[in-house]
């Protein structure tokens, strides 16, 4: 346990805090031979591969052998620190780290980032690869080249960047290496005598995956010599430190005690700390060209620094030109996150900003429901992007958020003149249903499209095609890898796969399909709006935007949710949903009801029906003038997923 006292001592020469003098002499440090590395032996690549094929072990080996982390059977996915990334056995978030490895006597500054493989996590993939100059494509020996394999493929050919393929799981029994490094040898043009074979698992082969990073992959191309110039490409948010900026050094060289500027702010910030991923944090005095390091300098405010941002010295801004940033990438759904409570609104604001510091991928808008309260409209680039991101706001921050039913935004093009003068254009764009204007003022509209690809065996074919087509998808393109698989490029609505589209691909495939899609912009459609009505109310907070051909299905599906969700009452109330005057489905709620007649002995039987009729007529005027009470519980499960 360190004491800590206010105290200020003389240490070299130099004023130095007790507090920070206890700080370097308990925590590790790193030896000063990292510094000593050439920049022609510092290789700096990422692992990309499609989900599930094995980049997480693969990773933990390369770990062992780097010395990182001792050789444990206990270590695995060590790089998946997230609870949400423990417990769904995924990579959600890109992790760097930095290893040293001696090859031909020669020492080496390995800079890893292990990426994940699901499509909704391709802002991760993307960002990684902006400082790499080279990647490791990894393919599973059972299972072959997939969607996601080859979308990652061409994304680092993009950035002209060296692609090592290897082939991952040679042990198990249905391993078909051979089948496989013909798919590559397809896919990459690569000689299939230099693809590595490996066992991740097992360990088998994983360093001559080490060897072909160092001769195939080139040196980054920087210069220490120059200013200094960085690039922060993560960033999250520590309670103690504040705001911690994982930086790869493009020119020159930082140091503690440096006053660094954002290039886009002006702001100025003194560098308090500087560390290196190893894969805990080991501090370091400084970091030059070549090298991946974490930053902390006081930034207390979670909005003060953006991912892509360049950083330099405070007083060399007019010297240098910024670094590229990166291309956002356009959020595919939209859901209302609320909290349970409205006196939790600040915390789940501030915990909701804080994750978006770690994903910038995610959007924010303010948004109200008159059932809900106060929330927020956040987007998200794919449904397990939005669960993931949900999962971490709760385990991470203790936060209970009210989560809406997923949507997407939609463009119309309007023809009242009253208001495109209001709006400002005569094409906007709407992901609430409350904001659907009167179709009689909308002379368009528009829905986003994706381009799907989907390789799946051929046994399966008939069924993917009848699933597609029941999504409205259309096929671009269908062509045979090898005898037993095919892929097929399909243009479908965004609205048809949020939801459940994968899963269904999954279970009519066995597992065997794999999917993946990008964004193919917006085509004209037909959308209404859906509206509920109970007894001639209409009930904004429920209304929803469908296709048209789906309007029937989903009224129907509405209406019978909210009979099981509304309590009977004192007066019967009819559930109607429509789309502008029609009704498509009606349900009833049947009232509460008293014998009234209980009381009667005999007599003649108009007493009877004078009790009953003067019952009719009190429950009529009690129905005109009573207010339907609908239970907050109904609003969250009806709006939610």
């Amino acid at each position: 346990m360190i004491r800590i006292v206010a105290k200020t001592f003389q240490l070299n020469h130099e004023p130095l805090t007790y507090i920070n003098y206890c700080f370097k002499r308990y925590c590790k440090v790193a030896a000063s031979s990292i510094f000593e590395i050439p920049i022609d032996r510092i290789r700096n690549f990422s692992v990309i591969a499609h989900v599930d094929h094995g980049k997480s072990t693969l990773c933990d080996r390369l770990l062992e052998i780097t010395g990182a982390i001792s050789k444990d059977s206990t270590n695995q996915q060590v790089l998946d620190s997230l609870q949400v990334e423990k417990e769904r056995g995924i990579t959600v978030k890109a992790q760097t780290v930095s290893l040293l490895y001696k090859y031909k006597g020669q020492q080496y500054l390995l800079n890893l980032i292990d990426t994940p493989g699901h499509v909704d996590f391709s802002n991760e993939v993307a960002r990684s690869l902006s400082i790499c100059d080279g990647v490791v494509l990894l393919v599973d020996a059972c299972q072959g080249v997939q969607a996601q394999t080859v979308a990652n493929y061409y994304l680092a050919k993009s950035k002209n960047l060296v692609v090592v393929p290897v082939v991952n799981k040679i042990d198990l029994k249905n391993a078909k290496p051979e089948n496989v490094i013909r798919e590559l040898e397809a896919l990459c043009q690569v000689d299939g005598n230099s693809v590595p074979k490996i066992s991740a698992k097992l360990g088998t082969g994983v360093e001559n995956v080490l060897d072909q990073v160092i001769e195939r992959i080139p040196a980054p191309r920087v210069d220490r010599m120059k200013d200094f110039r960085g690039l922060v490409f993560d960033s999250w948010y520590d309670r103690y430190k504040g705001t911690l900026n994982l930086t790869y050094v493009h020119d020159g060289s930082v140091k503690i005690g440096d006053e660094i500027q954002s290039y886009s702010t002006g702001k100025t910030y003194p560098v308090k700390t500087i560390s290196i991923l190893k894969p805990e944090e080991v501090l370091v005095e400084k970091l030059v060209a070549g090298q991946v390091g974490l930053i902390s300098c006081n930034m207390r405010n979670s909005q003060e620094i953006s991912i892509g941002e360049t950083i330099c010295l405070h007083d060399k801004k007019s010297k240098i030109t910024p670094l590229e940033r990166f291309k956002a990438l356009q959020p595919m759904v939209f859901a209302g996150i609320y909290p349970a409570d409205q006196s939790k609104h600040v915390a789940l604001r501030s915990a909701i900003e804080k994750l978006i510091l770690n994903d910038s991928a995610v959007t924010l808008i303010t948004e109200s429901s008159p059932a809900l309260g106060q929330g927020w409209r956040l987007g998200f680039l794919g449904l397990l992007h939005m669960e993931v991101f949900c999962q971490r706001l709760e385990q991470e921050h203790d936060a209970e958020p009210i989560i809406t039913a997923p949507s997407v935004t939609y463009r119309l093009k309007l023809r009242n003149p009253k208001l495109i003068k209001s709006y400002g254009s005569d094409l906007i764009e709407i992901s609430n249903a409350s904001l659907f204007p009167n179709p009689m003022d909308v002379d368009e509209y528009f829905e986003p499209l994706v381009r799907g690809t989907i390789i799946t065996p051929s046994e399966y074919l008939g069924k993917i095609i009848s699933l597609c087509v029941e999504r409205r998808g259309v096929q671009e393109q269908s062509i045979n890898i090898d005898n037993d698989r095919i892929l097929m490029k399909y243009i479908l609505p965004l609205s048809e796969i949020i939801v459940d589209f994968n899963d269904k691909l999954k279970s009519i495939s066995s597992g065997y399909a794999s999917f993946n899609y990008e964004n193919h912009g917006y085509h004209s459609t037909n959308i209404v709006r859906l509206d509920v009505h109970l007894n001639g109310k209409a009930m904004e907070e429920f209304c929803r935007i469908v296709h048209c051909t789906k309007a029937q299905t989903i009224a129907r599906e509405m209406a019978l949710k909210l009979q099981d969700l509304i309590p009977r009452q004192m007066v019967q109330i009819a559930i109607q949903v429509c789309v502008g005057g029609k009704v498509l489905a009606r349900e009833t709620i049947k009232a509460y009801r008293k014998d009234v007649t209980a009381k009667l002995y005999g007599g003649d039987v108009t007493r009877r029906k004078k009790l009953l009729a003067q019952q009719a007529e009190g429950k009529k005027k009690m129905r005109m003038v009573a207010n339907i009470r609908v239970p907050h519980e109904a609003f969250i499960n009806i709006l939610k997923r």
